[in-house]
C-alpha cells in the first residue's frame, strides 16, 4: 500500500500494534508531561509567511556533518525496533541509503552494527549508552571504528530509567529493560567519561541529551562536534520543558562552533521549518519512524519521509523562502494551539486521538 498522508500512517500502525507495543511507541515517562509539551512547543509557533517571493525552485537539501542530506532530517536512534518490523534497524539504514539521508543506529538495536555496516555505503552514526568501564569502551569503540561508522552518539539523559506508567500498568517490559546491565555506569557517567571515550574513539562525536545552554556550551568545550537537543521524548524526565523552547538559548551558546540537533515530537514538515528558523541544522524523527514501520515497515518509511520532504517543500513555497538559509525567527510567532496537546495533536482528523 502507498500512504498519501501520515494520519493515514498512523492509523495503520494503530491497528498492527498490539497492546503494550502501541504504548511503547507513543507512550512517556509518569504523567507524560514532557511529551505533551514537546507536542504544546511546537504548537505554541505560528508561521508569517511573505508574499511575492520568487519559490518557483526550493532547494531544501543540506548538509550534516559534512555530508549531503535530500531534506533537513536524520532518523533518530531506536531501540527494540524488532518489535515493530522483522527487518528492525536494517529497515531504517535501508531507507537512509535510499532516500538520502543520515541514521543513527541505536546501541540497542538489532541486527548488529557490523550487519548495519555491511547493509549500505551511505555514512551513519552510532549511538551508545555506557554500560561499562574502559575495557568496555575500548572493545565496542574498535568494533565501531573497524566498522567505520561516522559519528559516533553518547546519550547523556538517561542516568536513571524513567517510570514509564502505560508499560509497567500493562506488566510489559521492552527488551532493552530486560537486558539493561550496567546501568551503573549510566549513572556515574560525567565529563571525563566524555573526554575518555573521546581519547578511544577519535571522532566526531555527538552529545545526545542537552536541554540548557550551559551544558552544551561546556559540550563544545570538550570537543563536541554536534550539540543534540533531546528530552528523549518525553521518555526521561517528566516535567521538563519542549526541545523546540530551549532550542534558541542552546544554538546561542554554541555560536557555531558546533552544529546543533534536535528532536521532540517532529512529526510535520512545518515542526522542521521551525526548528530551521531557530537555528536547528537538522531535526530527528523518532516516534514518527517507528510509527511508519509499525505501518508498513521499509515501503511505509519512505512514504513516510516522501510525505514529510513534501510538506516542507509546501510549506517554504508557502512562507516565500526558496533555500533553508533563508529561514530565521522573523517567519515565527507565538501563538495559541488550536487544540489541546498530545501524541497525536499534530493528527487531528484521526477520530478519537489521542490514541490511548
Amino acid at each position: 500500500m502507498e500512504f498519501r498522508t501520515n494520519h493515514e500512517i498512523i492509523r495503520r500502525a494503530r491497528r498492527n500494534a498490539r497492546g503494550p507495543v502501541w504504548d511503547y511507541l507513543a507512550g512517556g515517562s509518569e504523567s507524560e508531561t514532557a511529551m505533551r509539551r514537546n507536542r504544546f512547543g511546537l504548537d505554541s509557533i505560528a508561521l508569517k509567511p511573505r508574499v511575492l517571493r520568487d519559490v518557483s525552485t526550493v532547494d531544501y537539501a543540506t548538509t550534516v556533518m559534512g555530508h549531503k542530506s535530500r531534506i533537513p532530517v536524520f532518523l533518530a536512534p531506536m531501540a527494540s525496533l524488532q518489535l515493530v518490523t522483522p527487518a528492525a534497524a536494517q529497515a531504517v539504514d535501508d531507507a537512509a541509503e535510499e532516500f538520502g539521508i543520515l541514521n543513527m543506529l541505536s546501541g540497542h538495536s538489532r541486527p548488529s552494527l557490523e550487519e548495519i555496516a555491511m547493509n549500505s555505503l551511505h555514512p551513519k552514526v552510532y549511538q551508545i549508552y555506557v554500560r561499562g568501564g574502559r575495557d568496555w569502551l575500548e572493545e565496542l569503540l574498535g568494533r565501531v571504528k573497524q566498522n567505520n561508522y561516522d559519528a559516533l552518539a553518547v546519550t547523556v539523559d538517561a542516568a536513571v530509567y524513567s517510570n514509564r506508567e502505560r508499560q509497567m500498568m500493562a506488566g510489559w517490559t521492552p527488551p532493552t529493560r530486560t537486558n539493561s546491565g550496567g546501568r551503573e555506569f549510566l549513572a556515574a557517567l560525567n565529563w571525563d567519561t566524555w573526554d575518555e571515550i573521546r581519547q578511544i574513539w577519535g571522532g566526531p562525536m555527538i552529545l545526545k541529551g542537552v536541554s540548557r545552554p550551559e551544558d552544551a556550551e561546556i559540550g563544545v568545550q570538550h570537543g563536541a562536534s554536534v550539540i543534540y537537543v533531546s528530552n528523549h521524548g518525553g521518555r526521561q524526565l517528566d516535567h521538563d520543558r519542549a526541545t523546540i523552547q530551549v532550542l534558541p538559548d542552546i544554538v546561542a551558546a554554541v555560536d557555531g562552533r558546533a552544529e546543533v540537533f534536535v528532536d521532540g515530537g517532529f512529526m510535520r514538515g512545518t515542526d522542521v521549518i521551525k526548528a530551521i528558523a531557530l537555528g536547528a541544522q537538522a531535526v530527528g524523527i523518532g516516534k514518527l519512524q517507528a510509527f511508519a514501520l509499525c505501518a508498513g515497515g521499509l515501503s511505509g518509511l519512505m512514504d513516510c519521509l516522501t510525505i514529510l520532504e513534501d510538506e516542507i517543500r509546501i510549506a517554504m513555497g508557502l512562507l516565500g523562502v526558496s533555500s533553508l538559509d533563508q529561514l530565521d525567527p522573523s517567519y515565527l510567532a507565538k501563538a495559541r494551539p488550536v487544540d489541546p496537546p498530545h501524541e497525536m495533536s499534530a493528527f487531528p482528523h484521526i477520530p478519537g486521538a489521542p490514541l490511548t
